[in-house]
């Protein structure tokens, strides 16, 4: 990409400027010459990474024959896609896969090793980012009680401020706390979440005293009772939706007070938590990053400042509805107009090509086992908490122990060490009959205890994808893998978490700063985009890091 609009501009503008025009325009970078002669900054002014939660691949091309110049067309026009990027862990989760985006490592190392797990230690659920020695700023809920506390390494935010001794400006914001959190790491200037029982954005202590003023006025709004004052409907007639299933089916799941899954869906009455299940609350999202980033004065300093954008409605809707629905086609036929908005807003703000945009995904999604049997697919339901209480009857009925499986989450079983030795039983035959039980069932397709990994017959990616995952410290006993199709789960809706490549295929694309439009098929993992941002910005790679840089766009 050719670099040539400051000599344009400094032969084309008169050299008398006003004051007004001399406030707004950012500082200049300092620039090299090329080979041919054109001048291109050093570094760009500002990155902005955005993970758009449970987008798959596909969905970059499903409904592109509607999506708008501007958007995910232009990201393919103009940016650069690396079309087989996998997720190189299991489980394929929200909270390992925002942490693994921006620290190039793995659960095994990172430590957040789902959104919640078991800890033998405390002896209860441990969420991802819970803290607390923190308080909410912005409300008087606890949903501020939050920090990066649990994860093990630095993120690439945290290392790019260190590069300049700490003058970048590096912000995280989401609605889910675990998005704006992880991403922007350890040292992040700060990171602003939603809090759906007042309508706020809200943050921690563990970032600042007191909300901002903006971040109040931008409250004082009410955005999400503007955005839900009229129903959701869709943006074309819905008997366009031509790639999408029927509207109604009774394997989608149902608004609070509704009777039916169609459109339109009013919302407003559900208060402030349904504009977190529409496509509205991206919009939301997209607007509040763009007034922290006039806020911090991103992207116009000598150094290169970091927005982290995560853009959590995509999952909500995905887990109610399908990824074949009609409500999740919409979403992203906004989602498309909203990336449109954002790059005009990028482009008249920072620069065109002053700016280092790359977007992404935490997972994808598996269908919804009723739309799998209604075409014939293989796939089904697993509940993992009534597995839990059908393993503790057959021990105890077996071996005479009470309460041996103690707790169950991310396709893992932890065992209750304590009661088993008190019974003074064989911890590994009990072991082993729980396996065996769990495999009478036909969702599973494998269960085997974690610490015989290495010694268990495994395909890859299977062994590596479910080794990256297991953390020495936190991870349960005995390892789950549901056969394909199949979710853990209920009769409506969808989830993820699996190896598989409906949940491990994500798309990564790159545009602005030093990226040169193309394409590559090359397999590279979610780890690969840390290292490669770090070889992009001249700066080390995280703590952790075990990815690899990604050799097409740093030439």
């Amino acid at each position: 990409m050719k670099f040539t609009h400051f000599l344009a501009a400094a032969l084309l503008f008169p050299i008398m400027t006003t004051q007004a025009q001399k406030a707004t325009s950012p500082k200049p970078f300092n620039h090299r010459t090329t080979a041919t002669g054109n001048k291109k900054a050093e570094k760009p002014r500002l990155v902005v990474g955005v993970v758009v939660d449970q987008m798959r691949w596909d969905y970059l091309y499903r409904y592109s024959n509607r999506y708008t110049a501007g958007g995910f067309k232009r990201l393919l026009r103009e940016g650069f896609s690396c079309e087989n990027t996998l997720i190189n862990y299991t489980p394929t989760i929200t909270a390992c896969g925002h942490t693994c985006v921006y620290t190039g490592s793995i659960p095994a190392i990172h430590g957040i090793i789902g959104n919640t797990w078991f800890s033998p230690e405390l002896g209860r659920t441990v969420y991802c980012a819970e803290d607390t020695t923190v308080n909410t700023i912005g409300s008087s809920s606890a949903a501020g009680k939050m920090s990066p506390h649990n994860m093990l390494v630095t993120t690439i935010g945290d290392e790019l401020k260190v590069s300049n001794n700490f003058q970048s400006k590096v912000v995280g914001v989401a609605i889910k706390d675990r998005g704006a959190i992880l991403p922007a790491g350890h040292s992040a200037n700060a990171a602003f979440w939603y809090d759906a029982s007042t309508g706020n954005w809200v943050s921690s202590t563990y970032y600042m005293n007191e909300l901002p003023g903006w971040a109040q006025e931008f409250n004082n709004q009410h955005y999400p009772q503007q955005y839900l004052n009229k129903p959701w409907t869709t943006l074309y007639p819905v008997s366009t939706y031509t790639l999408s299933t029927a509207d109604e089916k009774s394997y989608e799941g149902k608004f609070k007070n509704a009777s039916n899954t169609s459109f339109p869906h009013a919302l407003g009455d559900m208060a402030n938590s349904a504009i977190a299940a529409s496509p509205f609350g991206n919009t939301m999202t997209l607007e509040f990053a763009k007034k922290a980033i006039e806020a911090y004065d991103m992207g116009k300093g000598n150094v290169t400042d970091f927005l982290a954008v995560s853009l959590s409605s995509t999952d909500y809707v995905g887990h109610q509805f399908g990824p074949n629905s009609v409500e999740i086609e919409d979403t992203y036929l906004r989602l498309d107009q909203d990336l449109a908005t954002l790059f005009n807003y990028l482009d008249a703000k920072v620069g065109k090509g002053q700016y280092l945009f790359f977007i992404t995904a935490d997972h994808g999604v598996a269908h919804v086992p009723g739309f799998m049997a209604e075409n014939k697919l293989p796939g089904g339901t697993w509940d993992d908490k009534a597995a839990l209480k059908d393993l503790n009857t057959q021990v105890a009925g077996r071996f005479g122990v009470e309460g041996a499986v103690k707790a169950t989450d991310n396709y893992q079983f932890w065992l209750n060490h304590d009661a088993i030795a008190r019974g003074n039983k064989n911890e590994e035959e009990i072991k082993q009959f729980i396996i065996a039980q769990l495999l009478r069932s036909p969702a599973i397709a494998k269960a085997f205890a974690i610490d015989h990994l290495m010694a268990t017959t495994l395909p890859e990616p299977m062994r590596t994808m479910l080794s990256n995952g297991f953390n020495t410290k936190r991870s349960g006993d005995i390892q789950v893998v549901l056969s394909p199709g199949y979710i853990d789960g209920g009769n409506t809706g969808t989830t993820h978490g699996l190896w598989y490549p409906y949940d491990a295929h994500i798309p990564l694309v790159w545009m602005g700063w030093g990226i040169q439009p193309g394409k590559t098929n090359r397999t590279v993992g979610m780890t690969d985009i840390t290292p490669t941002l770090a070889a992009l910005l001249h700066i080390q790679m995280p703590s952790g890091n075990v990815g690899q840089v990604i050799q097409e766009i740093t030439h």
